[in-house]
């Protein structure tokens, strides 16, 4: 059997040029091969000095083994990325704060990515609105190649920086809005080409790329590096550092979410209960939070128009749902604000 390599050596010296919290200083210029042009006659040489995209010759008769043995392997493998993830929790915590601060004043969260990448950034815009009740243009996911895209390659499209500019410019982006650019390898021109027009117009950006000293971390406020080391199967980039692309990026939206007050403890007080299901876990919210009866409850909910967070105030400070609606206008839509506003 084989071990997970180490990868954690590539972190210190990724540490020491980048301080935690430390964003690129607006209008100094990125660093060398930054461009959303990378690549060139010297492709391949780039992508041998991937760690992303190493060769493991002690995996290269993997195809021998049994089913078991290769999923004791992955299984292994996967272990890792969480230790990968926690290295840079410095970052993504100084990241959340400068996003949370930019959506607390309107702005909007824009991920951009090619592939698996720009897949899992629609995947995670694509799951606020059930779940914190956004709207659908709060949170959005670009992928190079469009719609079409999520399910099928569209080829050339991760290299072209000008369609990135292109799908930016279509969504009007402003400087409060803050625009996440996703590659595994760091040099995708799509995503590179995405965070430098977005940093242009004013917008915070950050980039999250799986290879240390990244031409898209360089070119981004807030360079997030998650080394994971080389894959299971070469190059398949959907695997470790897809995965820990998607815990990432599950940190960046919820934890931003709670800042903005779209929870009430862990409870997804803004849940939009549009099937059997949800409304079933709406009044067990209510319930968690309040302690109130089953009838209470559903009578709170009637009065709220089905709203939890205007049902738990409801019940909590002992208004009407219309009182409980405009504390909550009056209070930034937060609940435990709202409450004390109350309570006086």
């Amino acid at each position: 059997m084989t071990s997970t390599p180490d990868t954690s050596d590539t972190a210190p010296a990724y540490d020491a040029a980048h301080p935690a919290g430390a964003a690129h200083p607006a209008g100094a210029p990125d660093a060398p091969g930054a461009s959303a042009t990378a690549g060139g006659p010297d492709l391949r040489a780039q992508l041998d000095s991937l760690t992303t995209e190493a060769f493991r010759p002690e995996l290269a008769e993997i195809d021998r083994l049994s089913t078991l043995e290769i999923a004791t392997l992955m299984n292994g493998e996967d272990a890792g990325v969480p230790g990968a993830v926690a290295r840079q929790l410095p970052r993504i915590a100084a990241a959340i704060d400068a996003v949370a601060d930019r959506m607390g004043r309107g702005g909007r969260l824009v991920y951009a990515g090619a592939g698996t990448a720009g897949r899992l950034g629609v995947l995670d815009a694509s799951e606020c609105p059930p779940t914190f009740n956004t709207d659908p243009a709060q949170v959005v996911g670009l992928i190079a190649g469009g719609p079409p895209a999520m399910v099928t390659s569209v080829e050339g499209a991760e290299d072209s920086a000008d369609l990135a500019r292109a799908d930016l410019d279509a969504l009007a982006l402003t400087a409060e809005d803050t625009v996440v650019g996703v590659s595994a390898s760091g040099r995708t021109p799509y995503a590179i080409g995405a965070v430098e027009h977005a940093r242009r117009l004013g917008a915070l950006t950050i980039g999250l790329a799986c290879n240390p000293g990244s031409a898209l971390a360089a070119a981004a406020d807030h360079g997030i590096e998650v080394v994971v080391g080389p894959e299971l199967i070469t190059g398949s980039t959907r695997l470790k550092a897809g995965t820990a692309q998607k815990l990432v990026l599950n940190m960046l939206s919820t934890i931003t979410m709670i800042r903005l007050g779209k929870t009430y403890g862990n409870l997804m007080v803004d849940v939009r209960a549009s099937n059997d299901k949800l409304r079933a876990r709406a009044r067990r919210i209510v319930a968690l939070a309040t302690g109130a009866a089953d009838e209470e409850i559903e009578r709170a909910l009637a009065d709220s128009g089905g709203e939890v967070k205007d049902a738990v105030l409801s019940i909590l400070a002992g208004v009407d749902g219309p009182a409980a609606a405009r504390l909550l206008a009056e209070n930034r839509g937060r609940l435990r604000e709202a409450l004390a506003a109350a309570r006086g």
